[in-house]
């Protein structure tokens, strides 16, 4: 007999939801561990808090005893990061005598040096330690001890990483052949300045890499990636370069994609187990080129990560060049990716982390 398991989503993010395909790929893996995940959702944005936190209350009636999964990021239960409300959906779920597990996606305040910046971090804060009150479950998507503001790990706080939202095959991807262009893969690009930013980066890294191979392939793809293509096209201009800028593009494209690079380079700050983007080339047994910070630690460390620090660019480069030009270093790297993400991002891997929780609960 199948355990009903519900999670509850906030606002859809557009033109993707991360969170929503994180629940459909995790809800697929839990078939094969008897639970069925159903995916509802508390459109606030649409309806309204009234309206929408009443329909929440009616529904849950029926949820006695269930347990629910609710996703927390910051933006999905406030349009700009002031999540309090979140709060009354948790204590609607409690008065109704639901099993409350919360998955949180954004595991620190949001940064910025602003006055309405520390105003949006000490609500953040104060919801997240709530949190910890009001839930049965609290699944951290990095280990709780690596948190600026969880000083004591709870008890009902359990860590479990995220997965790659892509269909990744059973068996493993072919390598690549080694006679063919070495090829750098970038995965989205994170919008407004940030994005500008990790543009100059990747700019600066993939010229310095020409300089010192030779011709090279660059595929960067995914969200907001198009929306920097003048901007690319131009800051390589003239370099023995092949170029190719795509946006969104479908998962399956992603793997394939993936699949012909020989690195990803990851600009998107620093990588953690909370990354999807940077697990996906995980996943695909990718080496990795990416930034350290305080959520740096394992198991994304046991992956083929090249880790450089933020203030020293020049690392990044020096990194970069010694993957694509190392195919005995590269190979390595390749293959503490595939394992890694056999051992701890696969979807199998966290369903079956899931299923004990929620069984022996």
């Amino acid at each position: 007999m199948n355990l009903p398991v519900t999670a509850l989503l906030g606002r859809k993010d557009e033109p993707t939801d991360a969170v929503e395909e994180y629940c459909r790929y995790l809800g697929t893996a839990l078939n094969s561990h008897d639970i069925q995940l159903e995916i509802c959702r508390v459109p606030w944005d649409i309806r309204g808090w009234s309206d929408s936190l009443t329909a929440l209350r009616l529904q849950a009636a029926d949820w006695r005893n269930r347990w629910v999964l609710v996703q927390y990021t910051a933006l999905a239960w406030s349009s700009r990061g002031f999540p309090q409300k979140f709060l009354r959906a948790l204590t609607i779920l409690k008065s109704a005598g639901a099993r409350i597990g919360v998955v949180l996606h954004d595991v620190e305040p949001f940064s910025g040096t602003r006055l309405i910046d520390s105003l949006r971090r000490f609500v953040q804060v104060r919801t997240m330690r709530r949190v910890l009150v009001l839930a049965d479950l609290a699944v951290f998507t990095v280990p709780p001890e690596n948190l600026s503001w969880l000083s004591v790990s709870p008890p009902n706080a359990v860590f479990v990483p995220v997965g790659p939202n892509l269909p990744i095959p059973s068996t493993p991807l072919k390598p690549k052949q080694q006679d063919q262009i070495p090829t750098i893969g970038v995965f989205s690009i994170t919008g407004g300045e940030s994005g500008a930013r990790e543009t100059q980066v990747i700019l600066a890294s993939v010229r310095h890499s020409v300089q010192q191979i030779g011709k090279l392939r660059l595929l960067i793809f995914g969200r907001h990636a198009d929306l920097r293509e003048t901007e690319l096209r131009e800051g390589l201009r003239d370099l023995p370069l092949e170029l190719s800028v795509e946006g969104l593009v479908e998962p399956a494209q992603v793997v394939q994609k993936l699949s012909v690079c020989d690195a990803l380079l990851f600009v998107r700050g620093p990588i953690s187990s909370r990354r999807g983007s940077a697990i996906a080339g995980i996943a695909c047994g990718l080496p990795v080129i990416a930034y350290r910070g305080s959520e740096t630690t394992a198991p994304i460390t046991d992956a083929g990560v090249v880790l450089v620090s933020l203030d020293q660019p020049d690392d990044l480069n020096v990194a970069l060049v010694r993957v694509l030009s190392d195919s005995v270093y590269r190979m390595d790297l390749a293959a503490r990716s595939r394992a890694a993400y056999q051992t701890h991002f696969a979807w199998s891997v966290i369903a079956a982390r899931f299923s004990a929780l929620l069984k022996s609960r």
